[in-house]
């Protein structure tokens, strides 16, 4: 079993599509959508019931994290979590996350296995920009999650690397930069691919390296080398879409 999420958005198409988009990139991850409101058709707006069922739905038992798009649908949220059981409950995170990059993120760390928290902790570091410089402070500083320590150095050890130019016409979108990321999340490595976290699907996606683009990995740790070989032949298989 994994973590499951609900997606609450003052509307049911946007609800929809974020799960339509991170249900792509982690197929084994239950999420529900809880978008506007109980009418039929829904309008625009929250419903409590809605919220309930989807929590109901998304706890398989390994916990629920609810991703929230304005801040009445956040009160909403939170006033369904009053109405549950304290088990139940203890289940639950809310995290102060962005709702599309937030639900991605969270559901690529829930398909390999996150425990509920590491989960909500993967939804509030989600970070995503089209401008490469502000991506510097989270890719150099190592920025965590509010609330979330960021842990001491580790011994790099000698820097396993990797150069490959990327055949596929799509290049690395949004379903191999997911597949990457939770590969190497499950390997004992520290990788970072053209200067940024290859364990951070939304860092991956942020880099838009198309058609023709060198990607350039560095690995250290035990398991380095496999981490190397392990993209080197992704980015020559195409991501499977040769």
């Amino acid at each position: 079993m994994t973590v499951g999420l609900v997606i609450v958005s003052h509307s049911s198409k946007i609800a929809e599509g974020v799960v339509e988009l991170a249900g792509q990139m982690a197929p084994n991850v239950l999420i529900v959508p809880a978008g506007g409101t109980a009418d039929s058709p829904p309008r625009i707006g929250t419903s409590l019931e809605k919220v309930q069922k989807g929590l109901v739905e998304a706890d398989q038992g390994d916990g629920v994290v609810v991703l929230t798009d304005l801040g009445s649908a956040v009160m909403t949220a939170e006033m369904t979590l009053e109405f549950l059981a304290q088990d139940a409950r203890s289940r639950i995170r809310l995290p102060r996350a962005a709702l599309v990059e937030g639900a991605v993120a969270a559901a690529v760390r829930a398909q390999s296995g996150g425990t509920v928290d590491e989960v909500a902790a993967e939804a509030e570091a989600a970070v995503v920009s089209i401008d490469p410089e502000s991506l510097e402070p989270f890719v150099s500083h190592g920025a965590a999650a509010p609330g979330i320590p960021v842990p001491a150095d580790k011994p790099r050890g000698t820097p396993v690397r990797g150069a490959w130019t990327i055949r596929n016409k799509m290049g690395l979108h949004a379903r191999p930069a997911a597949v990457i990321a939770r590969a190497l999340t499950d390997l004992d490595a520290e990788v970072t691919i053209n200067g940024v976290d290859g364990k951070s699907v939304m860092l991956l996606m942020s880099l838009a390296l198309g058609a023709g683009s060198e990607l350039q990995a560095e690995a250290t740790g035990p398991q380095a080398r496999a981490a190397i070989d392990y993209i080197g032949r992704e980015v020559e298989d195409g991501f499977g879409e040769l």
